[in-house]
Protein backbone atom coordinates (compact mmCIF):
# COMPACT_ATOMS: atom_id res chain seq x y z
CA UNK A 1 0.00 0.00 0.00
CA UNK A 2 1.14 3.31 -1.00
CA UNK A 3 0.69 6.66 2.02
CA UNK A 4 0.26 10.48 1.51
CA UNK A 5 -0.02 13.30 3.47
CA UNK A 6 -0.42 17.01 2.98
CA UNK A 7 -0.63 19.62 5.38
CA UNK A 8 -2.42 22.55 4.03
CA UNK A 9 -1.33 24.90 6.70
CA UNK A 10 0.89 28.19 5.85
CA UNK A 11 -0.20 26.95 1.84
CA UNK A 12 -1.69 29.32 -0.77
CA UNK A 13 -4.49 27.97 -2.50
CA UNK A 14 -3.64 26.43 -6.11
CA UNK A 15 -0.93 24.22 -4.89
CA UNK A 16 -0.97 20.48 -5.80
CA UNK A 17 0.56 17.35 -4.44
CA UNK A 18 0.87 14.17 -6.44
CA UNK A 19 1.17 10.98 -5.78
CA UNK A 20 2.12 8.65 -9.05
CA UNK A 21 0.69 4.46 -9.11
CA UNK A 22 2.93 2.43 -11.24
CA UNK A 23 1.98 1.59 -14.51
CA UNK A 24 -0.55 -1.22 -15.83
CA UNK A 25 -0.62 -2.93 -19.06
CA UNK A 26 -2.24 -6.20 -18.33
CA UNK A 27 -5.51 -6.93 -20.02
CA UNK A 28 -7.67 -6.91 -17.14
CA UNK A 29 -10.22 -5.13 -14.81
CA UNK A 30 -8.37 -3.60 -12.13
CA UNK A 31 -9.62 -2.94 -8.43
CA UNK A 32 -8.10 0.42 -6.74
CA UNK A 33 -8.59 0.26 -3.04
CA UNK A 34 -8.22 3.05 -0.80
CA UNK A 35 -8.90 5.22 2.34
CA UNK A 36 -9.23 8.63 2.31
CA UNK A 37 -9.59 11.08 5.03
CA UNK A 38 -10.13 15.05 4.44
CA UNK A 39 -10.51 18.01 7.29
CA UNK A 40 -10.05 20.72 8.98
CA UNK A 41 -10.73 22.25 12.31
CA UNK A 42 -11.84 25.47 10.73
CA UNK A 43 -14.71 23.22 8.61
CA UNK A 44 -13.76 25.11 5.85
CA UNK A 45 -12.26 22.38 3.01
CA UNK A 46 -8.65 22.14 3.36
CA UNK A 47 -8.42 21.10 -0.43
CA UNK A 48 -9.77 19.11 -2.82
CA UNK A 49 -8.81 15.43 -3.34
CA UNK A 50 -9.01 14.44 -7.24
CA UNK A 51 -8.12 11.12 -8.83
CA UNK A 52 -6.84 10.81 -12.52
CA UNK A 53 -6.08 8.01 -15.01
CA UNK A 54 -3.38 8.67 -17.53
CA UNK A 55 -3.61 6.85 -20.75
CA UNK A 56 -0.79 5.90 -22.85
CA UNK A 57 1.36 8.28 -21.10
CA UNK A 58 -1.22 11.20 -22.47
CA UNK A 59 -2.96 14.28 -20.73
CA UNK A 60 -4.52 13.18 -17.21
CA UNK A 61 -8.08 15.11 -18.66
CA UNK A 62 -10.75 15.73 -16.22
CA UNK A 63 -10.75 13.64 -12.78
CA UNK A 64 -12.49 10.45 -12.25
CA UNK A 65 -12.94 10.64 -8.89
CA UNK A 66 -12.82 14.15 -6.40
CA UNK A 67 -14.26 14.71 -2.85
CA UNK A 68 -13.65 18.16 -0.89
CA UNK A 69 -14.58 17.53 2.84
CA UNK A 70 -14.98 14.19 4.77
CA UNK A 71 -14.35 14.24 9.07
CA UNK A 72 -13.49 10.86 8.80
CA UNK A 73 -11.42 8.22 6.86
CA UNK A 74 -13.42 6.41 4.22
CA UNK A 75 -12.72 3.87 1.75
CA UNK A 76 -13.10 3.85 -1.95
CA UNK A 77 -12.94 1.59 -5.05
CA UNK A 78 -12.34 2.63 -8.61
CA UNK A 79 -12.75 -0.76 -11.18
CA UNK A 80 -10.46 0.30 -14.33
CA UNK A 81 -10.36 -1.61 -17.63
CA UNK A 82 -7.91 -1.90 -20.07
CA UNK A 83 -6.82 -3.55 -22.52
CA UNK A 84 -3.23 -4.42 -24.28
CA UNK A 85 -1.49 -2.46 -25.84
CA UNK A 86 -2.81 0.44 -23.50
CA UNK A 87 -1.44 1.20 -20.41
CA UNK A 88 -2.70 3.44 -17.62
CA UNK A 89 -1.10 5.37 -14.85
CA UNK A 90 -3.22 6.21 -11.83
CA UNK A 91 -2.49 9.76 -10.20
CA UNK A 92 -3.57 11.00 -7.11
CA UNK A 93 -3.78 15.07 -6.62
CA UNK A 94 -4.46 17.20 -3.78
CA UNK A 95 -5.02 20.65 -4.30
CA UNK A 96 -5.31 22.86 -1.95
CA UNK A 97 -7.87 25.82 -0.93
CA UNK A 98 -5.87 28.07 1.03
CA UNK A 99 -7.51 26.67 4.82
CA UNK A 100 -5.59 24.52 7.18
CA UNK A 101 -6.10 21.28 7.56
CA UNK A 102 -4.77 17.61 6.41
CA UNK A 103 -5.56 15.63 3.24
CA UNK A 104 -4.53 12.00 3.55
CA UNK A 105 -4.60 9.00 1.37
CA UNK A 106 -3.74 5.68 2.54
CA UNK A 107 -3.79 2.47 2.18
CA UNK A 108 -3.82 2.47 -1.71
CA UNK A 109 -3.83 -1.21 -3.27
CA UNK A 110 -3.94 -2.71 -6.46
CA UNK A 111 -6.65 -5.74 -6.92
CA UNK A 112 -5.95 -7.98 -10.25
CA UNK A 113 -9.26 -8.35 -9.80
CA UNK A 114 -12.75 -7.01 -10.27
CA UNK A 115 -13.80 -4.79 -7.40
CA UNK A 116 -16.65 -6.26 -5.07
CA UNK A 117 -19.19 -3.20 -4.89
CA UNK A 118 -17.84 -1.17 -7.81
CA UNK A 119 -19.54 -2.79 -11.30
CA UNK A 120 -16.53 -2.84 -14.44
CA UNK A 121 -16.83 -2.65 -18.07
CA UNK A 122 -16.87 -5.87 -20.22
CA UNK A 123 -14.06 -5.84 -22.44
CA UNK A 124 -14.57 -3.79 -25.26
CA UNK A 125 -13.20 -4.06 -29.16
CA UNK A 126 -11.09 -1.80 -31.00
CA UNK A 127 -12.71 -0.32 -34.26
CA UNK A 128 -11.25 0.36 -37.34
CA UNK A 129 -13.68 2.49 -39.48
CA UNK A 130 -12.96 4.57 -42.71
CA UNK A 131 -12.92 7.88 -42.65
CA UNK A 132 -16.20 10.25 -42.57
CA UNK A 133 -18.05 7.32 -41.28
CA UNK A 134 -19.46 6.53 -37.72
CA UNK A 135 -18.21 4.13 -34.63
CA UNK A 136 -20.05 3.25 -32.71
CA UNK A 137 -19.22 1.25 -29.43
CA UNK A 138 -21.84 -0.65 -26.62
CA UNK A 139 -20.69 -0.79 -23.41
CA UNK A 140 -21.90 -3.02 -20.78
CA UNK A 141 -20.86 -2.70 -17.57
CA UNK A 142 -21.36 -6.05 -14.73
CA UNK A 143 -22.25 -5.53 -11.13
CA UNK A 144 -25.14 -3.63 -8.94
CA UNK A 145 -24.97 -0.15 -9.09
CA UNK A 146 -26.77 2.32 -6.81
CA UNK A 147 -27.76 6.20 -8.03
CA UNK A 148 -24.56 6.91 -6.33
CA UNK A 149 -22.55 5.28 -9.07
CA UNK A 150 -21.32 6.70 -12.23
CA UNK A 151 -19.73 5.66 -15.58
CA UNK A 152 -16.38 7.12 -16.91
CA UNK A 153 -15.59 6.01 -20.63
CA UNK A 154 -12.11 7.52 -22.27
CA UNK A 155 -11.93 7.75 -25.63
CA UNK A 156 -8.59 7.24 -27.72
CA UNK A 157 -8.61 7.90 -31.55
CA UNK A 158 -5.37 6.61 -33.92
CA UNK A 159 -5.87 10.25 -35.49
CA UNK A 160 -6.03 13.45 -33.51
CA UNK A 161 -8.47 15.54 -35.62
CA UNK A 162 -11.09 12.92 -35.38
CA UNK A 163 -14.57 14.36 -34.08
CA UNK A 164 -15.60 12.17 -30.88
CA UNK A 165 -19.24 12.94 -29.82
CA UNK A 166 -22.06 11.01 -28.15
CA UNK A 167 -23.90 10.34 -24.90
CA UNK A 168 -21.33 9.34 -21.87
CA UNK A 169 -22.00 9.57 -17.95
CA UNK A 170 -18.94 11.69 -16.81
CA UNK A 171 -17.14 11.19 -13.55
CA UNK A 172 -17.28 8.25 -10.94
CA UNK A 173 -15.77 4.92 -10.15
CA UNK A 174 -15.58 2.98 -13.05
CA UNK A 175 -13.28 3.81 -15.96
CA UNK A 176 -12.34 2.14 -19.57
CA UNK A 177 -10.57 3.35 -22.14
CA UNK A 178 -11.68 2.67 -25.87
CA UNK A 179 -9.51 3.09 -28.92
CA UNK A 180 -10.82 3.44 -32.50
CA UNK A 181 -9.11 4.61 -35.33
CA UNK A 182 -10.25 6.48 -38.14
CA UNK A 183 -8.99 5.11 -41.71
CA UNK A 184 -7.89 6.95 -44.65
CA UNK A 185 -9.53 5.79 -47.97
CA UNK A 186 -6.77 5.10 -50.07
CA UNK A 187 -5.59 7.18 -52.97
CA UNK A 188 -3.11 6.83 -55.73
CA UNK A 189 0.30 9.26 -55.62
CA UNK A 190 0.90 9.44 -58.70
CA UNK A 191 -1.82 9.32 -62.56
CA UNK A 192 -2.03 6.02 -64.80
CA UNK A 193 0.61 5.18 -67.73
CA UNK A 194 -0.06 5.48 -71.11
CA UNK A 195 0.49 2.27 -72.97
CA UNK A 196 -1.38 2.81 -76.64
CA UNK A 197 -3.48 5.20 -78.05
CA UNK A 198 -6.00 4.67 -81.09
CA UNK A 199 -9.19 6.63 -82.16
CA UNK A 200 -11.50 4.95 -79.75
CA UNK A 201 -9.67 3.22 -77.59
CA UNK A 202 -6.60 3.86 -75.00
CA UNK A 203 -4.66 1.20 -73.17
CA UNK A 204 -3.95 2.58 -69.59
CA UNK A 205 -1.11 0.79 -66.51
CA UNK A 206 -2.94 1.68 -63.05
CA UNK A 207 0.17 2.94 -61.80
CA UNK A 208 -1.34 2.55 -58.34
CA UNK A 209 0.73 0.58 -55.96
CA UNK A 210 1.89 4.29 -54.09
CA UNK A 211 -0.96 5.22 -52.12
CA UNK A 212 -1.80 8.08 -49.66
CA UNK A 213 -3.94 6.82 -47.33
CA UNK A 214 -4.37 2.98 -45.93
CA UNK A 215 -4.90 -0.66 -47.33
CA UNK A 216 -5.92 -3.37 -47.75
CA UNK A 217 -7.34 -2.43 -51.61
CA UNK A 218 -9.98 -4.56 -52.23
CA UNK A 219 -11.17 -2.50 -55.22
CA UNK A 220 -10.09 -1.02 -58.78
CA UNK A 221 -12.18 1.50 -60.94
CA UNK A 222 -11.04 3.70 -63.63
CA UNK A 223 -13.26 7.11 -64.07
CA UNK A 224 -12.75 9.00 -67.23
CA UNK A 225 -14.03 11.85 -68.74
CA UNK A 226 -13.72 13.94 -71.25
CA UNK A 227 -11.91 17.38 -70.50
CA UNK A 228 -14.60 19.90 -71.78
CA UNK A 229 -18.30 18.69 -71.38
CA UNK A 230 -19.53 16.56 -68.48
CA UNK A 231 -19.29 13.24 -69.36
CA UNK A 232 -17.92 10.95 -67.69
CA UNK A 233 -17.94 6.86 -66.78
CA UNK A 234 -16.60 4.90 -64.19
CA UNK A 235 -15.39 0.94 -64.87
CA UNK A 236 -13.99 -1.86 -62.53
CA UNK A 237 -10.84 -3.18 -63.07
CA UNK A 238 -9.63 -6.45 -61.90
CA UNK A 239 -5.97 -6.18 -63.26
CA UNK A 240 -2.66 -3.87 -63.45
CA UNK A 241 -3.47 -2.66 -67.24
CA UNK A 242 -7.08 -2.00 -68.66
CA UNK A 243 -8.23 -0.91 -72.33
CA UNK A 244 -11.22 1.84 -72.48
CA UNK A 245 -13.00 1.25 -75.24
CA UNK A 246 -15.70 3.00 -77.19
CA UNK A 247 -14.18 6.59 -76.97
CA UNK A 248 -14.47 9.49 -79.27
CA UNK A 249 -11.89 9.87 -81.49
CA UNK A 250 -9.25 13.39 -81.39
CA UNK A 251 -11.05 13.83 -78.31
CA UNK A 252 -8.57 14.53 -75.09
CA UNK A 253 -9.98 12.82 -72.28
CA UNK A 254 -8.91 12.76 -68.43
CA UNK A 255 -8.35 9.67 -66.80
CA UNK A 256 -7.87 9.16 -63.04
CA UNK A 257 -8.05 5.43 -60.80
CA UNK A 258 -9.74 5.36 -57.52
CA UNK A 259 -9.41 2.58 -55.17
CA UNK A 260 -11.56 0.96 -52.07
CA UNK A 261 -10.39 -0.78 -48.72
CA UNK A 262 -12.88 -2.78 -47.09
CA UNK A 263 -15.89 -1.18 -45.26
CA UNK A 264 -17.92 2.06 -45.70
CA UNK A 265 -17.31 4.64 -47.37
CA UNK A 266 -13.95 2.97 -47.90
CA UNK A 267 -13.67 4.84 -51.62
CA UNK A 268 -10.74 7.35 -51.70
CA UNK A 269 -11.38 10.19 -54.01
CA UNK A 270 -10.02 10.09 -57.50
CA UNK A 271 -5.91 10.17 -57.85
CA UNK A 272 -4.06 12.38 -60.00
CA UNK A 273 -5.54 12.13 -63.94
CA UNK A 274 -3.87 11.55 -67.03
CA UNK A 275 -4.56 13.32 -70.14
CA UNK A 276 -4.35 12.10 -73.03
CA UNK A 277 -6.15 12.49 -76.77
CA UNK A 278 -7.44 9.76 -78.83
CA UNK A 279 -6.06 9.64 -82.12
CA UNK A 280 -8.27 10.94 -85.58
CA UNK A 281 -10.01 8.22 -87.48
CA UNK A 282 -10.45 7.63 -91.20
CA UNK A 283 -13.58 9.82 -92.39
CA UNK A 284 -16.67 8.39 -91.98
CA UNK A 285 -17.80 9.06 -95.88
CA UNK A 286 -17.34 11.40 -98.43
CA UNK A 287 -19.13 14.75 -99.10
CA UNK A 288 -22.82 14.16 -99.98
CA UNK A 289 -25.00 15.89 -102.90
CA UNK A 290 -22.13 17.56 -105.16
CA UNK A 291 -24.62 19.63 -107.12
CA UNK A 292 -24.26 22.76 -109.46
CA UNK A 293 -25.34 26.16 -108.43
CA UNK A 294 -24.10 28.18 -111.44
CA UNK A 295 -22.43 27.26 -114.60
CA UNK A 296 -21.04 30.21 -116.89
CA UNK A 297 -18.39 30.11 -119.65
CA UNK A 298 -15.11 29.81 -117.59
CA UNK A 299 -16.04 28.80 -114.21
CA UNK A 300 -18.40 26.71 -112.31
CA UNK A 301 -19.71 27.10 -108.58
CA UNK A 302 -20.96 23.42 -106.76
CA UNK A 303 -22.32 23.01 -103.35
CA UNK A 304 -22.65 20.28 -101.19
CA UNK A 305 -24.75 18.35 -98.40
CA UNK A 306 -22.58 20.61 -94.92
CA UNK A 307 -20.65 17.38 -92.40
CA UNK A 308 -19.22 17.73 -89.14
CA UNK A 309 -17.22 16.23 -86.88
CA UNK A 310 -19.54 12.75 -87.05
CA UNK A 311 -18.38 12.46 -90.96
CA UNK A 312 -14.40 13.90 -90.39
CA UNK A 313 -13.97 12.19 -87.50
CA UNK A 314 -11.12 14.65 -86.40
CA UNK A 315 -11.17 18.19 -85.49
CA UNK A 316 -8.67 18.67 -88.03
CA UNK A 317 -9.43 18.27 -91.95
CA UNK A 318 -9.62 19.72 -95.35
CA UNK A 319 -11.57 19.58 -98.30
CA UNK A 320 -10.24 20.16 -101.38
CA UNK A 321 -12.24 20.21 -104.99
CA UNK A 322 -10.53 17.87 -107.34
CA UNK A 323 -11.34 18.52 -111.57
CA UNK A 324 -9.56 17.65 -115.15
CA UNK A 325 -10.98 18.40 -118.51
CA UNK A 326 -9.80 17.99 -121.95
CA UNK A 327 -7.18 21.06 -122.99
CA UNK A 328 -5.37 21.11 -126.28
CA UNK A 329 -5.28 17.57 -126.93
CA UNK A 330 -3.87 16.97 -123.49
CA UNK A 331 -5.86 15.96 -119.66
CA UNK A 332 -5.60 19.03 -117.16
CA UNK A 333 -5.75 17.87 -113.56
CA UNK A 334 -5.66 20.57 -111.23
CA UNK A 335 -7.48 20.82 -107.07
CA UNK A 336 -7.83 23.56 -104.75
CA UNK A 337 -8.37 23.69 -101.07
CA UNK A 338 -12.08 24.53 -100.05
CA UNK A 339 -12.21 27.16 -97.28
CA UNK A 340 -15.85 27.31 -97.00
CA UNK A 341 -16.54 24.06 -94.84
CA UNK A 342 -17.83 25.49 -91.67
CA UNK A 343 -20.83 27.55 -93.64
CA UNK A 344 -24.34 26.11 -93.31
CA UNK A 345 -24.61 26.00 -97.06
CA UNK A 346 -21.29 25.50 -98.46
CA UNK A 347 -20.36 25.80 -101.98
CA UNK A 348 -16.75 26.51 -104.19
CA UNK A 349 -16.30 28.29 -107.18
CA UNK A 350 -13.53 26.71 -110.16
CA UNK A 351 -12.63 29.56 -112.00
CA UNK A 352 -10.09 29.71 -115.63
CA UNK A 353 -12.30 27.33 -117.14
CA UNK A 354 -12.19 26.97 -120.83
CA UNK A 355 -15.69 27.54 -122.33
CA UNK A 356 -17.76 24.39 -124.02
CA UNK A 357 -15.87 22.23 -121.92
CA UNK A 358 -16.64 19.11 -120.65
CA UNK A 359 -15.06 19.11 -116.14
CA UNK A 360 -15.20 16.31 -114.31
CA UNK A 361 -15.43 17.50 -110.53
CA UNK A 362 -15.41 15.83 -107.15
CA UNK A 363 -14.52 16.57 -103.74
CA UNK A 364 -12.13 14.64 -101.04
CA UNK A 365 -12.33 14.96 -97.49
CA UNK A 366 -8.82 13.91 -95.59
CA UNK A 367 -7.65 14.16 -91.94
CA UNK A 368 -4.63 12.68 -90.81
CA UNK A 369 -5.76 9.45 -90.84
CA UNK A 370 -7.28 9.10 -94.35
CA UNK A 371 -9.80 10.43 -97.03
CA UNK A 372 -12.92 9.51 -98.69
CA UNK A 373 -14.16 11.33 -102.20
CA UNK A 374 -17.73 12.07 -103.07
CA UNK A 375 -19.07 10.70 -106.43
CA UNK A 376 -17.89 12.21 -109.64
CA UNK A 377 -19.71 15.68 -111.11
CA UNK A 378 -19.53 15.98 -115.14
CA UNK A 379 -20.38 19.45 -116.27
CA UNK A 380 -20.22 21.52 -119.47
CA UNK A 381 -19.20 24.81 -119.36
CA UNK A 382 -21.43 27.26 -121.60
CA UNK A 383 -20.19 28.85 -125.11
CA UNK A 384 -18.22 32.20 -125.40
CA UNK A 385 -17.49 34.66 -127.90
CA UNK A 386 -15.36 32.46 -130.89
CA UNK A 387 -11.72 33.84 -131.62
CA UNK A 388 -11.32 35.97 -134.67
CA UNK A 389 -10.75 34.29 -137.94
CA UNK A 390 -6.87 33.96 -138.81
CA UNK A 391 -6.45 36.56 -140.82
CA UNK A 392 -3.30 34.76 -143.05
CA UNK A 393 -6.10 32.64 -143.76
CA UNK A 394 -8.60 35.07 -145.61
CA UNK A 395 -8.17 33.88 -149.68
CA UNK A 396 -10.42 35.89 -151.99
CA UNK A 397 -10.91 34.18 -156.05
CA UNK A 398 -12.11 37.16 -158.26
CA UNK A 399 -14.70 36.34 -161.27
CA UNK A 400 -16.85 38.60 -163.79
CA UNK A 401 -19.66 39.30 -161.56
CA UNK A 402 -18.72 37.74 -158.00
CA UNK A 403 -15.84 37.02 -155.58
CA UNK A 404 -14.93 33.99 -154.21
CA UNK A 405 -13.73 33.81 -150.42
CA UNK A 406 -12.30 30.86 -148.08
CA UNK A 407 -11.02 30.59 -144.57
CA UNK A 408 -9.71 28.61 -141.46
CA UNK A 409 -11.93 28.51 -138.54
CA UNK A 410 -11.07 30.17 -135.81
CA UNK A 411 -8.18 29.05 -133.37
CA UNK A 412 -10.68 29.01 -130.22
CA UNK A 413 -14.24 28.06 -131.41
CA UNK A 414 -15.62 28.50 -127.81
CA UNK A 415 -18.75 26.38 -129.07
CA UNK A 416 -20.77 25.33 -131.98
CA UNK A 417 -20.33 28.29 -134.56
CA UNK A 418 -23.58 29.12 -136.35
CA UNK A 419 -22.60 32.06 -138.39
CA UNK A 420 -20.30 33.99 -140.20
CA UNK A 421 -20.70 37.37 -141.79
CA UNK A 422 -18.44 38.75 -144.62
Amino acid sequence: GSFMLVNTSGRYAGQKAHLLMPHLKENDTHCIDFHYYVSSKSGASPGILNVYVKVNDGPVGNPVWNTSTTATWNRAELAISTFWPNFYQVVFEVVTSGHSGYVAIDEVKVLGHPCTKTPHFLRLQSVEVNAGQFATFQCTANGGTDSGDRLWLQVISCFPNAMISGKRRDSGRNHVVVTYCFSEPPVPIAPPQLSSVGATYLWIQLNANSINGDGPIIQREVEYRTSSGSWYDIQPVDSTSYKIGHLDPDTEYEISVLLTRPGEGGTGSPGPALKTRTKCADPMRGPRRLEVVEIKSRQITICWEPFGYNVTRCHRYNLTVHYRYQAGGQEQVREEVSWDTESSHPQHTITNLSPYTNVSIKLVLMNPEGRKESQELVVQTDEDVPSAVPLESIQGSTFEEKIFLQWREPAQTYGVITLYEV
